[in-house]
């Protein structure tokens, strides 16, 4: 137990220095301009003079800090960079007009918050007003496109993953790089062959190869020719230095989130004492039933999701997920009363106490809080609830909670059964997507779910292994699942 807890913190050490020495040595500073939460990155020699500055601006469903990575290998070239959180993103309070960022409302809105952000750039007082370059991620692409065609002042501009090239003018933006993934949706890519358009000269295309929508952001190539573009664009980079490695955050945060995952054993066992049970096994002939069932109920609750009153929360997509998840959970939970559990029932072990589960259960649940939380905040997007989120994040978490618990009685409490029933929960919202039930941005979405799933049915497992009640199991494994999809997803209204 006690080399167990050592590697622990060992692990969560290793985590936590990869993400310390992620920025390198840079000034930053987080300001609030006209409701925009913006992050400012200065390069470190403050003594150089006015500088080129750079807009960094994310995607639908991402953040700053999605982002903060560009702001690490920017500054590193002597730019200055700001960073912001679009309306209903990040720590924005104020909401994305529409669910979609299509509409006019939502365009007028993203608009709006780079023009505060590009003014607040320009006002700094190590910025050069008449360098200013703007780079964009799939939604973030659009808008600094369509910004730039609007203002020819722009010096450069980089999209990445532009889902559409009617923001792109045939002459502006003046000078365009488009970068695309090898592995994206091959829309992206035709989209980026459009807005690239004839050979001119100032506009140029590259494929990053061996990444997708969301990789593309920590690929080094894709820092190296942004920063290349910029360098040329600007007439030479202000500063060579060697950028900090773009992957070292999201792989802090990976060794920070693998050990917190490690360490739920040590936890539920000082909570709960000696292990009392054995670890689930694979039973085919029981899995059958179970993926029947929860595939019929998944099926239900995909048609029915969209005329559910939880449609109509303030919550991109979020509605229909919560919709679509209770409905299933409670379908399956109606089957399971009506012809019990496909699984054999456990063996009887002997259950916590009451007085034991009332320590357990809060200390769990800020365990499962923590073990999601601080990884993905530290290393990867924006997930501290702020303004609606905290009552979304109830509802999203109740959702994923019925569903959860209907798995662990359906099945018995075996983590095999539980994977198999988010498998097929899995498979029916991207059927869901593709048919155009919900919107189709939920695809780019849903490895994330499946590996949160994933997540869900491992710690199923361990806290089945000491005896913890359905009930708890489920409540706590679903809070894992429902935190990043709450405070991630745009807030709309």
């Amino acid at each position: 137990m006690l080399a167990a807890l050592l590697a622990l913190l060992v692990a969560a050490g290793a985590g936590m220095w990869l993400l310390a020495g992620a920025g390198g040595e840079m000034t930053r500073r987080h300001v609030v301009v006209g409701g925009v939460p913006l992050d400012e990155v200065h390069p470190s020699d403050v003594g150089g003079g006015r500088r080129p500055g750079v807009v960094v601006a994310h995607g639908f469903a991402g953040s700053a800090r999605l982002m903060a990575q560009f702001g690490d290998s920017l500054a590193a070239r002597g730019y200055v960079v700001v960073l912001l959180d679009f309306s209903g993103h990040g720590a924005n309070t104020r909401p994305l007009p529409e669910g979609t960022a299509g509409t006019e409302a939502s365009t007028a809105a993203l608009q709006h918050d780079l023009d505060v952000a590009t003014a607040h750039l320009r006002g700094l007082p190590d910025v050069d007003p008449s360098r200013i370059a703007l780079a964009g991620h799939s939604m973030g692409a659009s808008a600094v496109t369509r910004y730039a065609a609007a203002h020819p002042e722009i010096t450069a501009t980089v999209a990445i993953s532009l889902p559409d090239a009617s923001t792109v003018l045939p002459y502006r933006p003046a000078r365009l790089l488009l970068l695309v993934g090898g592995l994206e949706f091959p829309n992206f890519r035709a989209e980026a062959e459009r807005a690239a358009g004839p050979a001119r000269e100032g506009r140029s295309m590259v494929v990053v190869p061996a990444v997708e929508h969301i990789s593309i952001l920590y690929a080094p190539r894709t820092h190296r020719e942004m920063i290349a573009w910029l360098d040329d664009s600007f007439g030479g980079p202000a500063a060579d230095r060697s950028p900090p490695a773009p992957f070292r955050r999201v792989g802090g945060a990976a060794v920070l989130l693998l050990s917190l995952l490690i360490g739920l054993y040590p936890v539920a066992r000082l909570l709960f004492g000696g292990a009392r049970a054995g670890w689930p096994r694979f039973s085919v002939p029981q899995l059958g039933p179970v993926v029947a069932v929860a595939a019929a109920a998944a099926a239900f609750a995909a048609l029915v999701a969209p005329l559910l009153p939880t449609s109509r929360l303030p919550l991109a997509l979020g509605g229909y997920v919560v919709g679509f998840t209770a409905t299933t959970g409670a379908v399956i939970l109606g089957y399971r009363r009506w012809r019990g559990a496909n699984f054999p029932a456990l063996t009887p072990v002997a259950r916590p106490g009451k007085l034991r589960l009332a320590f357990a259960t809060p200390v769990l649940i800020g365990y499962a809080a923590t073990a999601i939380a601080l990884p993905l905040h530290l290393g990867l997007t924006h997930v501290l609830p702020v303004g609606a989120r905290w009552w979304l994040l109830v509802l999203v978490w109740a959702a994923f909670a019925v569903l959860a618990y209907a798995a662990e009685l359906v099945t018995a409490g075996n983590s095999f059964g539980v994977l198999a029933v988010s498998a097929v929960a899995v498979i029916a919202l991207t059927g869901a997507a593709v048919v155009g039930l919900t919107g189709g941005f939920l695809l780019l979405i849903v490895p994330l779910l499946a590996v949160l799933l994933l997540w869900q049915a491992v710690w199923s497992a361990v806290l089945h292994r000491f005896s913890a009640p359905s009930w708890l199991i489920a409540l706590v494994g679903s809070l894992v699942v429902a935190w990043p999809l709450a405070t991630a997803l745009p807030m709309i209204g």
